[in-house]
């Protein structure tokens, strides 16, 4: 009773039907810092690829990528520390909850837009470009009319979201780098399971931030790799 009872210290029941979870202490604890401390990171990952462009367009790129990058973790982190910390300011709370899930569409439509912008898109895959961000738009609505309602809708969208543009990657004459594009979108499908396993499994919103983490890294890496790490000398002297 007494080990069931201290592991009860770390999960709380989970919710009924349409109702949020509530973390224990020890949970609010990791759901902050398991994405605060990749808040600085993502900083300094956005100003490295903006130091690597070469032109404005690749710039501009690389500030989009970036600052939903770090969007993703700063309103990840602002929204757990107010439910943490100032639980009694409902309306704050509210507001900030669905800038969480807002900010979920544009972190997607971001990390497509390195690929969209710097490869070469058959005709049909380039209107892929603005597409994402109408899908990012229509989520917002979608958040601000239907919050927290039919969670199971919402969930699909996001995967929607982020399968439907891979869709189109596969028309690149380039190729390169679609592997570390697929692993990256495994990792985030199976850190879903801890999505969906708050009172299930302790810890398992800050488990799933730490797939989020995963995952952002290998498309960060992908990026960097095929779309601004300038070549190598001896691929120039191949050329």
């Amino acid at each position: 009773m007494k080990r069931v009872h201290s592991f009860n210290r770390f999960m709380n029941r989970r919710a009924s039907a349409n109702c949020r979870y509530q973390p224990t202490c020890y949970e609010h604890a990791a759901n902050c810092y398991t994405h605060a401390l990749l808040i600085v990171p993502a900083f300094v990952g956005m100003a490295f690829l903006h130091r690597l462009s070469d032109n404005s367009w690749e710039r501009i790129t690389a500030w989009v990528y970036g600052m939903g990058l770090c969007a993703l973790f700063l309103v990840s982190t602002v929204f757990h520390i107010i439910t943490w910390k100032k639980s009694h300011m409902r309306s704050v709370e509210h507001c900030f909850h669905m800038c969480d899930r807002v900010v979920i569409y544009f972190f997607i439509a971001a990390s497509y837009t390195p690929w969209l912008n710097l490869r070469e898109l058959g005709p049909l895959a380039a209107h892929m470009r603005w597409f994402v961000w109408l899908m990012a738009a229509a989520g917002t609505i979608y958040v601000f009319n239907y919050h927290e309602r039919y969670k199971l809708v919402e969930l699909a969208f996001y995967l929607t979201m982020g399968f439907f543009p891979a869709s189109v990657m596969t028309s690149m004459s380039n190729t390169e780098g679609l592997h570390e594009l697929a692993c990256g979108g495994l990792i985030y499908c199976l850190g879903v399971f801890f999505f969906k396993s708050d009172g299930v499994i302790p810890f398992a919103h800050a488990i799933w931030h730490v797939f989020v983490a995963l995952a952002a890294a290998v498309h960060y890496y992908a990026i960097w790799k095929y779309l601004y790490k300038a070549p190598s000398s001896d691929t120039l002297l191949d050329l």
